[in-house]
């Protein structure tokens, strides 16, 4: 693994890459409130293991990249999508394969539509392009994300405390819930990031909708990946993304909720073997 800080336009982006750069390359995009770390190392180098040049990166708000003060995001999801090229650039990577989580997955639509030279093919996990009529979250989700306003940013216990318990009601029933390893991850997310209450910035963001309306142009081939028992982003959205997209092909993670499970590791990373198995250009 090595770490690359990335400064562009004025502000700093942190990643890492895992896996020798002759190889394609495959840039991974996190979801809202979430670091690099949740794409786990293991997972990574697995990946990369399969003959792959792995990038992860901390989107701005979250991580060791610029965050903003909370409530006061001055960057659109547009810029998001832009900050994924400027990753590509620093690594001197022409065209890549991208991997979106969540809300990595819609920013992974908007780079596909924004960018299409630079996408050889995507990856969409857990995620929707949010056309009317799909179905909301659960309620679950909704009551606990209400609850924010009495957890204490500046304390270290009370924002590991809010990590694991979110990631609790995310898990489906397929998997349990593995407390101690994601204790440790949220651990980690809160040494290494810049602001923790900057992360709820980005369920302030505006922009994005112009790109989504238009999730049927894109041209490049697609892999839609979805737990069966999401509660934020219900399966049906995979379905829909995938019946969208033309070409596109659904991959359903039985009984997986919101979340990227050690249990279906094998099962993620050799699809996205398979799916990105096509060639790559570097500058």
């Amino acid at each position: 693994m090595n770490e690359l800080h990335i400064k562009s336009d004025g502000i700093e982006i942190c990643s890492e890459s895992f896996g020798e750069r002759v190889h394609l390359a495959i840039l991974l995009i996190m979801g809202a409130q979430s670091s690099l770390i949740w794409w786990e190392e293991e997972f990574c180098q697995r990946l990369a293991d399969t003959g792959r040049f792995v990038v992860r990166y901390d989107n701005r708000d979250v991580g060791c990249s610029t965050t903003y003060e909370p409530g006061q995001p001055d960057y659109t999801f547009e810029d998001m999508a832009d900050d994924a090229i400027r990753v590509l650039d620093a690594y001197k990577i022409e065209q890549a394969h991208i991997v979106g989580m969540s809300m990595g997955g819609m920013l992974t639509q908007m780079i596909a539509l924004r960018h299409p030279d630079r996408v050889l093919t995507v990856t969409l996990l857990a995620t929707s392009n949010f056309a009317p009529d799909l179905p909301p979250m659960e309620e679950k989700v909704m009551d606990y994300f209400s609850n924010m306003e009495a957890i204490d940013w500046t304390n270290e216990q009370s924002v590991v405390d809010f990590v694991v318990g979110r990631s609790r009601i995310l898990v489906g029933s397929k998997h349990s819930f593995d407390e101690n390893k994601v204790y440790q991850l949220a651990k980690e997310e809160w040494k290494r990031s810049n602001n923790m209450a900057s992360m709820n910035n980005h369920a302030m963001l505006s922009g994005g909708e112009s790109y989504l309306a238009r999730t049927g142009e894109i041209n490049v081939p697609t892999l839609v990946i979805h737990g069966t028992e999401d509660p934020i982003i219900p399966y049906e959205h995979g379905i829909h993304l995938a019946n969208e997209i033309p070409g596109a092909f659904l991959l359903a993670l039985e009984g997986a909720g919101h979340e990227i499970h050690y249990d279906d590791w094998d099962l993620i990373i050799d699809s996205i073997s398979k799916h990105t198995s096509s060639g790559g250009k570097y500058l």
